[in-house]
């Protein structure tokens, strides 16, 4: 049994499970600012508010993982990127605060701020750490060797757009389901744009990638992995389609249901692009493993922890389902 192959696909599922579910929560406060009135932006909260712990749950759970399981990314990463992780915890416990506050508060004005700020300063935080990532650490024995703003660049950047974009896509077609009349036709027209958007970061990002790291290049065109890495970005190509596609036939699950699967199919093409490096150009998964009975043993926890956590995430989905405001939603 290969317990570095298992736990790699464990922490794998927990981040891409925190970015779709956690993801167009944080797409619903970056279009906050695009709301009328204080009754739409109830809509838009009380759409979250059921299923808001169990998204982030994935947050630690991923955490945790790779604390245990591969502790030489979570040192490496942590002191390569300690700026703007800090600045994604920050930009969380600012939105939560926005959040819980907001809901009691007599003036929601400068609450309705704080928890769009909150989701944006979450946002970019992310992009520059996974463009930090893409752009290469400096590792030298295990250790990292580099600046403190080696993170900072073009590349980081564009890749906080990029992901600003994303999860306003993902938020947008969020609200497709759970809402009716103003917001949703609103949501219809904001998803339709951030999809355009979206894949046109993807393309820059695909053509950009190679120069941060060669090694991409040689992977896409060289076998065997040339005959499985074309997958992704062709499944990307029609899961845009359908989102256009059911966004112009007006569906409602459709647009978020190919929505993530076209954030899913992007990130597992960027894991086959840098795959077996975990932390590009230097450290493989193999390399930042524990040892082999630590995986064996926390392993155990996962087998019972796992299932409560899916459980629970998707008891709170269908006891929250319906449209905001109707008796369907209970």
């Amino acid at each position: 049994m290969d317990l570095v192959a298992i736990w790699s696909g464990l922490i794998g599922l927990a981040i891409i499970l925190y970015v779709i579910l956690d993801g167009f929560g944080l797409g619903i406060g970056l279009l906050f600012g695009s709301s009328q009135s204080e009754e739409e932006r109830d809509i838009m909260m009380e759409s979250i508010a059921p299923v808001w712990d169990a998204n982030q749950t994935w947050l630690v759970f991923g955490g945790g993982g790779v604390f245990v399981s591969f502790p030489m990314i979570y040192g490496v990463t942590f002191s390569a990127l300690y700026i703007p992780l800090l600045t994604f915890v920050f930009g969380l416990i600012f939105r939560g605060v926005a959040f819980e506050f907001r809901a009691n508060a007599t003036s929601k004005g400068p609450w309705n701020k704080a928890f769009f700020l909150g989701s944006l300063v979450a946002v970019i935080a992310q992009g520059l750490t996974l463009g930090g990532l893409l752009s290469g650490i400096k590792v030298v024995e295990g250790q990292f060797a580099g600046g403190p703003f080696d993170w900072l660049n073009p590349f980081s950047v564009m890749a906080a757009l990029a992901l600003i974009s994303g999860y306003i896509l993902l938020g947008s077609t969020y609200l497709i389901i759970k809402t009716t009349g103003i917001v949703q036709a609103r949501a219809y027209a904001q998803a339709l744009r951030a999809a355009w958007i979206v894949l046109a970061f993807q393309i820059l990002v695909t053509i950009w990638t190679p120069f941060h790291y060669p090694s991409a290049l040689s992977n896409w065109f060289s076998p065997p992995r040339i005959y499985f890495i074309w997958i992704f970005p062709l499944t990307g190509l029609f899961a845009f389609y359908e989102v256009i596609k059911s966004l112009g036939e007006r569906r409602e699950i459709l647009p978020f249901v190919f929505s993530a699967i076209f954030f899913f199919v992007g990130y597992l093409g960027l894991i086959a692009s840098i795959y077996p490096y975990v932390v590009p150009p230097t450290i493989t998964f193999q390399q930042a493993a524990a040892q082999q009975e630590t995986l064996r043993f926390t392993l155990r926890g996962v087998v019972i922890v796992l299932p409560l956590v899916l459980g629970y995430t998707v008891y709170s989905y269908v006891i929250f389902r319906g449209k905001v405001g109707t008796k369907h939603y209970y």
